[in-house]
């Protein structure tokens, strides 16, 4: 086999094995469940007010 065919190979496996993995964790995390948002009662939200002067001097 010539250098070509051989790197393709080896990067055709790579994407198999990539391909694979992928597809596992995508499987581990649905099979945890349904996501539920964070309870809105235990969130505070803030706000900052910012106020900036510029003075000129001639």
């Amino acid at each position: 086999m010539n250098r070509g065919k051989i790197v393709a190979i080896i990067t055709g496996v790579i994407s198999i094995l990539l391909a694979v993995a992928y597809l596992l964790i995508v499987q581990i995390l649905d099979f945890r469940g349904e996501m539920k948002p964070a309870p809105m009662t235990q969130v505070e939200t803030h706000s900052l007010i910012a106020s900036h002067n510029y003075i000129k001097s001639s």
